[in-house]
Order: C-alpha cells, then sequence, then structure tokens
C-alpha cells in the first residue's frame, strides 16, 4: 500500500508550534562542510534539546505543527535532513509554501489540517489520501487532501524519481 494511502499503523506524534523555520533543523550553521546524517542529529535543537536523537531512536513518526511550518527557507536540505531522522510525514495547520513544495518534490508527505486537538506523543494514523487524521483517543480530524497527481509523486519517492519512471508524466488513474 503507497505511503501516501494510509499508514496502517498508529505513529507517534512529535509536536511543534507555530512558525517552526527550517533554520531550526537545517540552519546554515550546520551545513558548511556537514552531510545530511551529521545534520539530522541535531535536528531542532535550539527548539527542543535532545529531540533529533529521540526521535530517530524512536524508529520516526510524525512530526505536528501549528501554523508556518518551514517558513524562511527554499533549501531541499530541510527535508532530507526530517526524512534521515525518519520523519514520515507532517501535519501542520499551514506550511511555508516553498517547504510544502519541497516536500512534495523529496517525497515527504504533508497535510494540512487544524492540529489543536493533538497531543505531544499521540499515536496517529494519517490517510494522506483522503486528509484524515485519526487520533488515539478516536476522534478524526479531516484535512485538506492533496490532488492524486500530488500523491503520485510523493509515492514515487519525490519527482526526480517520478520522472525516472514516468517521463512522459503519467499518472496512476
Amino acid at each position: 500500500m503507497a505511503i501516501t494511502r494510509l499508514h496502517n499503523s498508529a505513529t507517534k506524534a512529535y509536536l511543534f508550534g507555530d512558525d517552526v523555520n527550517t533554520d531550526l533543523h537545517c540552519s546554515n550553521k550546520y551545513l558548511p562542510g556537514k552531510n545530511v546524517e551529521d545534520v539530522a542529529q541535531v535536528a531542532f535543537e535550539e527548539l527542543s534539546p535532545g529531540i533529533a536523537k529521540i526521535i530517530s531512536g524512536a524508529g520516526g513518526g510524525f512530526l505536528v505543527a501549528g501554523h508556518h511550518f518551514g517558513i524562511n527557507s527554499s533549501r531541499e536540505q530541510a527535508v532530507h535532513v526530517l526524512r534521515m531522522m525518519g520523519i514520515q510525514g507532517i501535519v501542520a495547520k499551514s506550511f511555508g509554501r516553498q517547504f510544502f513544495r519541497n516536500a512534495i518534490n523529496n517525497g515527504l508527505p504533508v497535510l494540512e489540517c487544524d492540529t489543536s486537538a493533538i497531543q505531544d506523543g499521540d499515536l496517529l494514523t494519517v490517510d494522506f489520501a483522503n486528509g484524515v487524521v485519526q487520533t488515539q483517543n478516536g476522534s478524526s480530524i479531516q484535512g485538506l487532501s492533496l490532488p492524486k497527481e500530488i500523491l503520485s509523486l510523493i509515492d514515487a519517492g519525490g519527482l526526480i524519481p517520478f520522472l525516472k519512471d514516468n517521463p512522459q508524466w503519467n499518472f496512476a488513474q
């Protein structure tokens, strides 16, 4: 089953607030001479010390945020760092537009919805295709589903892998 269709098992949520810019997890101060693996070990250090090791040690999970997740940068490394940490997708009230598109282009599922009912550590099941988040307490949150063409890009692992397999831009029906 494709990643954007449904995460069948409940996965831990790591909660962040509003205005989380990419400098908090992929800052220029980390990048000179460093690779993505190095940066992934210190991601979000200024926001929540040690969180990168906690997320990686737990095998990843979902990031849940408020408004404007990923603002402030167009660097693709931000998405690569999150994937290296084991982040399976991001659910937020809104995204920085450049980050949102970088996530799609690099195969990281994203969903816009009201996240105010989600608590840090909640177990979530996310159906990205239909835009639905199911919480451990049984509540269902309806978000904005993505068009099938965007889901095809994410399912393929991003834009480049999609184009390698579909040079004529043939989308799944």
